[in-house]
């Protein structure tokens, strides 16, 4: 089958949720289908990611560079038509005639789009092209909860933008024939009477590469994302400002490792006697590697935390909120701690900070429960058997 796919960025380095679930995915497509891929970027792609990507894409690789000039008048454009900001932020009308090339000259037997902000370039070819949408996040929630936490100031812009969002969602669901989502708490926010017909396709781990490592934990607990991303950036604040101090309270020494690309002003702001601030590491394995727990306090964002995933696999017990959770469906008590208050989390970690035996059940039985639920090639074919339909 000749599949193209519409990315709005570049699938690697593996440093954002959307470009390790599209690299993961092409990966395994590519195994039996010719991938044509579209990749929009706003930065410049080294030859170690053209590398990496190229191979996977027998129909050809494209890469359209998004500059700031461009950007800001379409942000502008979309704001006057009442479209969502950040799909005018990745929309760009020589982009759109790209499509429309490949289209014309690779002649795919399906398309494949990932994410809202891609969806208005094939607006023109609903019904004309058999197309699949994934959603992956509702980035209408995740607006809500942003703006629920955010400067006064912010709030009416945030709720403006999440209002479009939320009937963006909804007009381009009628634009495709199938529809992807990563979870089904997901699922349930998308505001559309057929949401029910939309698939769920889970993340996968890959379990070859994240495998547990005997060394030295030179930190007690560890954190680790984009620190750029709100969401995160969030996380890490709560942890670092209201969680570990009550951690202190029974282990006074403990050390938190705060470890992901671009961390912001807040957060390296956090770095103290007791908090490691890493920015980018080359291999995200050594983050997990030097703690003894894995923590994920987050308060905010949708989607399922591939972060989980990964420490789970590399066999370090997790604690988490019911937020992050209800996206992976972990067994509370067996195959994570689940808390959302400051002072369960806090709790949580003493606990397993303390009790050695209970720290290694919990991260065994977490290990097992990755390998068994979150597989790469079982989530890929979902969707190909949808491709096929």
């Amino acid at each position: 089958m000749k599949l193209l796919v519409l990315l709005s960025r570049f699938p690697y380095p593996l440093d954002k949720g959307d470009k390790l679930r599209a690299f993961h995915q092409l990966r395994y497509l590519a195994r039996h289908h010719d991938i044509c891929l579209l990749a929009l970027t706003d930065e410049a792609v080294s030859a170690e990611a053209e590398a990496a990507v190229g191979p996977l894409c027998r129909g050809g690789l494209h890469v359209h560079r998004l500059r700031k000039p461009g950007i800001a008048l379409s942000m502008a454009r979309a704001l006057a038509s009442g479209r969502p900001a950040q799909v005018g932020y990745f929309y760009d009308a020589a982009a759109q005639a790209r499509v429309e090339a490949l289209l014309r000259e690779f002649q795919p037997d399906h398309v494949y789009c990932q994410l809202i902000r891609m969806a208005e370039y094939l607006r023109p070819y609903a019904g004309r092209y058999p197309m699949t949408l994934d959603y992956m996040d509702v980035f209408s929630a995740g607006m809500v909860r942003r703006a629920a936490n955010a400067p006064a100031w912010q709030r009416p812009v945030m709720a403006l933008e999440a209002r479009r969002l939320l009937a963006y969602e909804a007009e381009a669901f009628g634009w495709f024939r199938h529809h992807t989502i990563i979870s089904d708490q997901d699922r349930q926010l998308i505001n559309h009477p057929e949401r029910q017909r939309i698939h769920v396709v889970l993340n996968g781990i890959d379990t070859d590469f994240f495998q547990p490592q005997d060394r030295p934990r030179e930190h007690d607990l560890v954190f680790c994302g984009n620190m750029s991303y709100h969401p995160n950036v969030d996380a890490a604040v709560f942890l670092a400002t209201e969680i570990l101090p009550l951690v202190h309270r029974t282990h006074p020494g403990a050390r938190l490792l705060i470890a992901g690309t671009t961390p912001v002003a807040r957060v390296l702001a956090l770095a103290s006697e007791h908090v490691t601030v890493s920015g980018w590491l080359p291999d995200i394995r050594d983050a997990y590697a030097a703690a003894r727990v894995f923590v994920a306090p987050m308060r905010v964002g949708t989607g399922l935390q591939n972060k989980l995933l990964e420490a789970m696999a590399m066999r370090l017990p997790c604690v988490t909120t019911p937020l992050a959770n209800n996206a992976l469906r972990g067994e509370p008590g067996e195959d994570l701690l689940v808390g959302e208050t400051a002072a369960e989390l806090a709790g949580h970690l003493a606990r397993l900070l303390s009790e050695a035996p209970l720290a290694e059940a919990l991260a065994a039985r977490g290990q097992e429960f990755v390998r068994q639920h979150y597989n790469w090639a079982a989530a890929t074919r979902k969707l190909e058997v949808l491709f096929e339909k």
